[in-house]
């Protein structure tokens, strides 16, 4: 096993999210995920649970038809087939995101 640092290749993309794979277990998913600035908010609704921690910037989520304000340290938890938009970001927002899935996750 290496190391390695949820920091490097950290630069946003140019607009959206880009999603990173930092690993995959049986039906466990853990995702780095950085935000651009310019983003088009889209509706999730997930089959799986999520939980999101907002590792750096600023972020407003719509969950379930309520906006929902986080910065750098909040998280939050977001159940199988919740609806949830990201609406905003600051540039370079940095997400950990782990997915828990009813069977391994594919």
């Amino acid at each position: 096993m290496h190391p390695a640092n949820l920091f490097t290749k950290a630069n946003p993309p140019p607009e959206g999210e880009r999603f990173d794979e930092l690993l995959r277990h049986r039906n466990l998913l853990i995702e780095r995920i950085v935000s651009s600035a310019v983003i088009t908010p889209q509706e999730y609704v997930q089959p799986q649970d999520e939980w999101v921690l907002l590792v750096q910037g600023e972020a407003v989520l719509r969950v379930d038809g309520k906006s929902v304000a986080l910065k750098a340290g909040d998280y939050l938890f977001l159940p199988a087939g919740k609806p949830h938009t990201v609406e905003r970001t600051s540039e370079g927002a940095m997400w950990l995101a782990v997915h828990l899935h009813a069977e391994p996750a594919r």
